[in-house]
């Protein structure tokens, strides 16, 4: 018997609309994390730098970059990191599709 790949294990889940549904939520809390985490490496910066920068501890930067904290960063903290790495931050609003549309809008 073989154990099933992640791919095929997602995939299977997936096929479930309630798993689908919380997936679609939750995929901008990830891919925030995973932006935040690129662009401090792109600018260099090892999280300790950054947490002086930001007059902050690396344990907040390590909790604030974690893909499973349970807290959301407030729009303000965002903004004092991507400044704190080069950039400026770009607020984009799409139209939920029928099919991604969680249960909780």
């Amino acid at each position: 018997m073989t154990r099933p790949t992640l791919a095929s294990f997602k995939q299977k889940a997936l096929n479930d609309p309630e798993v689908r549904a919380e997936y679609a939520a939750l995929s901008p809390a990830y891919a925030l994390r995973r932006k935040l985490i690129a662009l401090r490496k792109a600018a260099s910066l090892p999280q300790e730098e950054l947490a002086e920068r930001l007059h902050t501890s690396k344990s907040a930067i390590s909790h604030l970059e974690n893909v499973n904290s349970p807290v959301s960063p407030t729009l303000t903290t965002i903004e004092a990191y991507a400044e704190a790495v080069g950039y400026r931050i770009e607020i984009n609003f799409l139209p939920v599709s029928h099919s991604t549309r969680s249960p909780h809008t």
